[in-house]
């Protein structure tokens, strides 16, 4: 239900050529949707090209790609689960295919707020990637849901199940592996599905689980993976492992992706007492005391990954406090609250910025140093899941059901 519309200056829809969304928050896992003009107006009823039912339960976000949209569910199945990959036809929503991954004889325990098909999958020359943490992960053919293989050599025992999403870059899957005990950060050789590298962590913690989805930034030419983790954040080497260089806070739990922009990298260090850090990209070693270029508190996200457009950071904590920010040097141009508690991480879009709450409520923001909000749209059930935008649609995930927004 639209409870208060202000007119939506959109990009134009030829000022820049739609991309597929293949990953988590994006083509470049920013959190920007480009191309066509989305809906600004939606409900259960309204600019619904068409709602599908998703069976079983899982948080993964959906990914579009050669016109499927592709998700991870868990189907119970008596005391254990079958971990499933499915693809719908993005024009009509119809099941393309579903496909069991693994099937598990008991389901193990995790936080009433998670699932466990929580990580999203990724969409690479007619494959796709689905990760189900401590459970495994595999690839399989777009076109019809084949397995082409399965890795399930990366095991630890995870705290409330698992969270973080796979990144590709450069033929790698890099995933972060943060239990509660011996924590690491591996990459999977997309090719073969075999393990490329695995690197414990560097600093002892006190409580060592947490997940995060990693963020790959090029510094200095060579890709370096950005994964904070539990007291520490560390740099690796993408094609070693190596670790390159590290800045210590105390903290654990940490979901946020990183962001990235002006040779900073953006991040949570805490979920229960959350704060970004703003660090500057490069260094060895310890950079704690050289490489901190700001730190904020208020209004600090524990699950939403911050969002930066330009040079302003948009983010919004658990309990509803959205903020804007100055991404050089953390001043901060407003915060306010907004209904409900959130999940999904806030997305660019239209020329401005959406945040989805829990339970449906999506609210639009002006992406601008004054606060103003643009209208507000409700759909049923819960929304723990990032949307997805191409082609002029948004395609969001529910607790039962994944729809289809477009004019």
């Amino acid at each position: 239900m639209l409870f208060e519309v202000i007119a939506i200056c959109a990009l134009s829809a030829g000022a820049m050529p739609a991309e597929d969304w293949p990953q988590f928050r994006g083509p470049k896992s920013d959190g920007h949707a480009v191309g066509p003009a989305t809906p600004v107006e939606w409900s259960d009823t309204k600019n619904v090209a068409w709602k599908t039912r998703v069976p079983g339960f899982g948080w993964s976000s959906p990914v579009v790609a050669e016109g499927r949209v592709f998700l991870t569910t868990a189907v119970p199945r008596g005391e254990g689960l079958s971990l499933r990959a499915m693809a719908f036809d993005a024009a009509t929503g119809k099941t393309l295919w579903d496909r069991e991954v693994r099937a598990v004889e008991k389901a193990p325990s995790i936080h009433a707020k998670n699932s466990h098909a929580s990580p999203t999958p990724v969409v690479r020359d007619g494959s796709v990637f689905v990760h189900f943490g401590a459970l495994g992960m595999a690839r399989l053919a777009t076109a019809d849901g084949t397995v082409q293989w399965s890795c399930f050599e990366l095991e630890y025992p995870p705290v409330h199940g698992s969270g973080g999403s796979p990144v590709l870059h450069d033929g790698k899957l890099v995933i972060v592996c943060d239990g509660s005990q011996a924590p690491f950060v591996a990459a999977v050789d997309a090719e073969t599905g075999k393990v490329a590298w695995r690197t414990p962590r560097g600093v002892k913690a006190r409580i060592n689980h947490s997940f995060v989805t990693a963020t790959v930034a090029l510094v200095d030419g060579k890709a370096q993976v950005m994964a904070p983790g539990p007291d520490h954040f560390a740099a690796y080497d993408l094609a070693s492992g190596n670790e390159l260089w590290r800045v210590l806070a105390p903290g654990w739990s940490v979901v946020p992706q990183p962001a990235l922009g002006h040779g900073l990298v953006i991040y949570n260090h805490d979920y229960d007492h959350p704060e970004l850090m703003a660090v500057k990209l490069g260094g060895k070693g310890d950079v704690t005391d050289s490489h901190v270029a700001w730190r904020i508190k208020r209004g600090a996200p524990s699950t939403p990954s911050p969002l930066l457009v330009g040079d302003e950071l948009y983010f919004v904590s658990d309990d509803g406090i959205a903020s804007c920010v100055n991404v050089k040097t953390g001043d901060r141009h407003w915060m306010e609250r907004l209904g409900g508690n959130y999940s999904a991480s806030p997305i660019f879009a239209n020329g401005h910025v959406l945040f989805l709450n829990e339970t449906g409520l999506a609210t639009w923001v002006k992406a601008d140093k004054e606060f103003a909000v643009l209208g507000t749209n409700e759909v049923p059930g819960r929304t723990f899941a990032t949307p997805a935008f191409l082609d002029g649609a948004m395609f969001l995930r529910t607790d039962e059901n994944l729809y289809k927004f477009s004019q």
